[in-house]
């Protein structure tokens, strides 16, 4: 019941001045960093393992934002998955090459965790008229589950494809042709991940970009999204040359060295509530304090 009355609210705020919705998630954004300890701890570990030249009370402030735009983020799905069309264009920058995501060559889209991810799939999926595949986790919920699958596809050829799904379809649908938007940049355990350094820590990091660019015989384009004000600026860089290369190690330090780039820009944009460095190499403690 409680979700369900959540859902109604999200589409109500839908129709708020942009500055309103900011404004209240820039609030509960604050009340969140104050209640939520544990996933604030988390942050902190994980900016003073990759940026220890600053200072905590830098760090400090970087968390504070980071949480407010979080939650901002998460209220902007209400316009997002709501709004009309024109709404979502008016609040939308695309700035680079977006001519890249046209054609049929096989694409993968390198979406590393901004907050602003959301909004940077859907305006993808509204300019480029192809077939368009995520990869999605299920939400326990079922009522948010179905939620957020219709809110994410519903502009253009989108495919929801479940982590369980493997990695068949994903790789059929890259050479038909497909975009494929891949968040690869995340603990997914290990299983499967391999270590590489990010920032300079070793670090369990899945090596799918470069073997879904491999298999999928793809081009890879990077999108990096940020909020702004108005909304949301997002941007494609430009495809990247030689890869995937004969390394899929080497392939994988590659994308944790260019996204460090990315997040040096903005700092307290960038997923730091996750547990970025949970599994540690053989022998090593966790980084965190406790079990893990």
């Amino acid at each position: 019941m409680l979700s369900r009355f959540a859902i109604v609210v999200m589409r109500l705020l839908a129709f708020l001045p942009l500055v309103w919705v900011r404004a209240l998630g820039r609030w509960l954004g604050l009340a969140l960093h104050a209640l939520a300890k544990r996933r604030r701890r988390i942050a902190l570990t994980n900016l003073r393992l990759c940026f220890p030249e600053r200072t905590e009370m830098e760090r400090e402030a970087i968390v504070r934002q980071n949480f407010v735009y979080f939650m901002q983020a998460w209220l902007d799905r209400s316009w997002l998955w709501h709004a009309p069309r024109e709404v979502l264009e008016s609040r939308f920058k695309r700035v680079g090459d977006w001519g890249v995501f046209q054609g049929e060559a096989p694409t993968i889209v390198f979406a590393p965790h901004f907050y602003g991810l959301d909004a940077g799939a859907m305006a993808l999926a509204m300019a480029a008229d192809r077939r368009f595949t995520t990869i999605y986790t299920t939400q326990v919920n079922r009522a948010v589950d179905e939620w957020m699958k219709v809110g994410r596809a519903r502009f253009g050829d989108v495919s929801l494809l479940n982590r369980d799904d493997g990695v068949k379809p994903i790789v059929s649908s890259l050479r038909k042709g497909g975009l494929l938007y891949l968040l690869p940049d995340m603990n997914f355990g290990p299983e499967e991940s391999i270590f590489v350094p990010f920032y300079g820590v070793p670090t369990a990091t899945v090596p799918s970009l470069s073997r879904f660019a491999r298999l999928g015989r793809a081009k890879v384009v990077p999108l990096v999204t940020r909020i702004t004000p108005s909304g949301y600026e997002i941007e494609a860089m430009p495809v990247w040359v030689g890869f995937p290369s004969d390394g899929v190690e080497a392939d994988t330090a590659l994308m944790n060295a260019r996204l460090q780039t990315w997040i040096d820009q903005a700092p307290d944009q960038y997923w730091w509530v996750h547990k970025r460095f949970k599994t540690r190499p053989p022998g090593e403690p966790s980084v965190y304090g406790g079990r893990d």
